[in-house]
């Protein structure tokens, strides 16, 4: 009976052993990814826009997303699928970009690139940078939609730069809430 004890302690220990390690490896390489991309988006900044936004890939860099608030800077990404967001903040392709005068629409995961977005607050400044110029927007509002809540991503008739993420930001699975920010340029 000892034996048959021992034995499942030490094949509970070494299973746990390989799910950390195989969680630590997958955060290396989420990371790997985001630092190839900020390289990516830091390039795409500098240089001249090259092709229109409907040519553009999902998992291009097309720029940098700076939140002085929490003193963080992540590359933003053409798509948002969960290769995307591997990358970085994923910018929805059927929403306009900035300059364009209607709702930009970025996600991005709650524990990785838009972690501790529940410390922002109204009036926080959110920064676009891209080759067409840097764009400032401050904070209006937040809430919590349903994950299907597509309102959130219609047309504003007005430039709105609006973030989601997974909410409640404690869960470490799958979450069928989302916390959404709104923000306006900045005068």
């Amino acid at each position: 009976m000892n034996k048959w004890i021992s034995f499942v302690g030490i094949l509970l220990i070494c299973t746990g052993l390989v799910y950390v390690g195989a969680s630590l490896f997958g955060i290396q390489q989420q990371k790997h990814a985001q630092d190839e991309s900020m390289a990516a988006a830091q390039k795409a900044v500098s240089t001249v826009p090259s092709s229109p936004s409907e040519d553009r890939q999902n998992g291009e860099a097309i720029g940098i997303l700076r939140i002085p608030a929490l003193d963080r800077e992540v590359p933003i990404v053409t798509g948002a699928d969960e290769d995307d967001l591997e990358k970085g903040v994923g910018h929805v392709p059927s929403t306009a970009l900035p300059g364009e005068g209607d709702r930009i629409f970025l996600a991005g995961h709650r524990d990785t690139v838009f972690t501790r977005m529940g410390e922002l607050k109204p009036g926080d400044v959110l920064e676009i940078r891209m080759a067409e110029g840097t764009f400032t927007y401050r904070m209006t509002d937040s809430m919590i939609v349903d994950q299907d809540d597509l309102s959130v991503m219609r047309p504003a008739g007005e430039e709105v730069l609006t973030l989601s993420t997974c909410f409640p930001f404690e869960y470490l699975s799958s979450t069928d809430q989302r916390y959404i920010i709104h923000a306006r340029p900045a005068d």
